[in-house]
């Protein structure tokens, strides 16, 4: 079974995975966010210099550990379908270009139009 670039999967809408991912790559970007990361690395700290119960230190040790293999998924998708969407661009622009050296306007103009309108819909 082929694995599908996230860009070419279900067509041109965006599923719910596509719109999580975007609206975590937003705010994880936000100084919000990383106030959170400092709240969670001074709590895992300090789990470890309050000398707590060995349980307590690994739960924090694993808490950290699931939100950053979470982040890296939805981070991931985000910035795959970025790369294809900037590929696409990328591959319109050529074909326009050849199009116009040769002077034979074409379906490249039109594929250049979407192109452009792309981050409007990735």
């Amino acid at each position: 079974m082929a694995i599908q670039h996230p860009a070419d999967r279900g067509g041109d809408g965006r599923g719910n995975f596509e719109r999580l991912a975007e609206g975590t790559s937003r705010f994880t970007s936000s100084p919000a966010f990383f106030g959170l990361c400092l709240l969670l690395v001074a709590g895992a700290v300090a789990v470890h210099f309050a000398g707590l119960d060995l349980k307590w230190q690994v739960l924090a040790g694993d808490c950290m550990t699931a939100v950053t293999l979470f982040l890296l998924a939805l981070l991931k998708n985000s910035e795959l379908r970025a790369e294809r969407a900037i590929q696409r661009k990328l591959d319109a622009i050529a074909a326009a270009i050849l199009e116009a050296r040769e002077g034979v306007p074409g379906k490249a103009h039109d594929d250049l139009r979407a192109a452009i309108r792309m981050e409007e819909e990735t």
